[in-house]
């Protein structure tokens, strides 16, 4: 082992959003695997409704890595429609040499290009499991490097040592940078950190996030962040449906302004709320996923990662859009209502000029 070596492991996530649901049970028959009980496990005591409601499937796939030779990834499906491709390079290296390798990992197009294949693959296998599978697909990465307890005189480093030796190479890792970083942009990165024991560490960003934990003490930690991923991708799609939807709204508003416009405003109108209904009910089967609700650890890992990636400000867009869609629908239903309103009133009075006509003529 060189000196001063750390070893482990570099994951790379791509995930993919390819329709609104993905049937878990078809996809299982599909592919021959077990349902599985609980998920994630965590090392620490947690009550057994933290779990995901619907556990993601999984499975090894086979992919034909960089020159040709064979290689394997893990495929995640999850239930609301994002499947996750993952990556993993064990590594032992210096320091130095491990930030520039981090570096390089991260920003190549190869292991991106390989998910694409991988994901294609997928796709054509598990058809019959997908759901109103989509046009287009909107994608995320992120990355995860996961450093094994490192030993000195026979000790193994605390989080607080490993961070006071090593706090500016961790924040490179963290950020993917091989250049280092300023004192305030490294202390920025080391504020997002979360330990449970003394020698464990996670410190998360909006790109990538560092584990200093064993290969057991961290699989449920990965677990949450490619949770929190699959939520921000499914947030981005919410928000991209309905920018489209509202931009489509606004114009039929705009073209609405004659007698029978406004008649047809009212068809516009219940697609919108159609559609609106299904976001929210989307959204909130992702919120319903999975459950923190006496592990308050579990929680904080998932807040910390979700804050980092931007899942919060997504969810607001998506929040906010849907209160616009709502506010739209209402006040189109009132144009379609004031015009159904004039239409009666107009036919009540063309009846009672009708009726006086031949009043009049019988009185002559």
């Amino acid at each position: 082992m060189p000196p001063y070596a750390v070893s482990g492991s570099f994951r790379s996530l791509f995930l993919y959003d390819l329709c609104d649901e993905i049937r878990l049970n078809e996809l299982r028959r599909i592919l021959g695997t077990p349902e599985l009980v609980r998920e994630p496990q965590f090392r620490h005591l947690a009550p057994e409704y933290v779990r995901f409601e619907r556990p993601p499937v999984s499975q090894g796939r086979d992919y034909n890595a960089h020159g040709g030779e064979p290689g394997q990834c893990k495929v995640h499906y999850y239930d609301y429609g994002i499947v996750s491709i993952e990556f993993e390079r064990r590594f032992e290296y210096s320091w130095d040499e491990l930030v520039r390798k981090a570096g390089e990992w991260m920003t190549s197009p190869e292991l991106e290009k390989q998910s694409v294949e991988v994901v294609r693959s997928c796709q054509q296998q598990v058809t019959a499991a997908l759901v109103k599978p989509y046009d287009y697909q909107l994608t995320e990465d992120y990355h995860l490097i996961q450093i094994l307890p490192i030993e000195n005189d026979g000790q193994i480093l605390t989080a607080e040592e490993l961070i006071s030796r090593h706090g500016p190479a961790i924040a490179q890792l963290v950020r993917g940078e091989t250049a280092p970083l300023s004192a305030d942009e490294t202390s920025d990165v080391l504020k997002s950190k979360l330990s449970y024991f003394p020698g464990d560490l996670l410190i998360a960003g909006w790109s990538a996030s560092l584990i200093y934990d064993t290969a057991e003490g961290a699989a449920s930690t990965i677990q949450l962040l490619a949770y929190a991923n699959s939520q921000l991708l499914e947030f981005r799609h919410y928000d991209h449906v309905l920018t489209l939807l509202l931009a489509q709204v606004y114009d039929a508003v705009s073209r609405g302004t004659g007698f029978l416009g406004r008649w047809r405003m009212a068809r516009e109108a219940e697609r919108l709320n159609a559609i609106q209904l299904d976001v929210r009910e989307l959204t909130e089967r992702v919120d319903n996923s999975i459950k923190f609700l006496s592990d308050m650890f579990a929680a904080r890992v998932y807040r910390l990662a979700a804050n980092r990636i931007g899942v919060p400000d997504y969810r607001k867009l998506v929040d906010q859009k849907l209160n616009t869609a709502g506010e739209l629908y209402r006040f189109m239903m009132d144009r379609f209502y004031q015009s159904r309103g004039f239409a009666l009133e107009l036919m009540v009075v063309v009846i009672l000029i009708i009726e006086l006509v031949f009043l009049f003529r019988g009185k002559g």
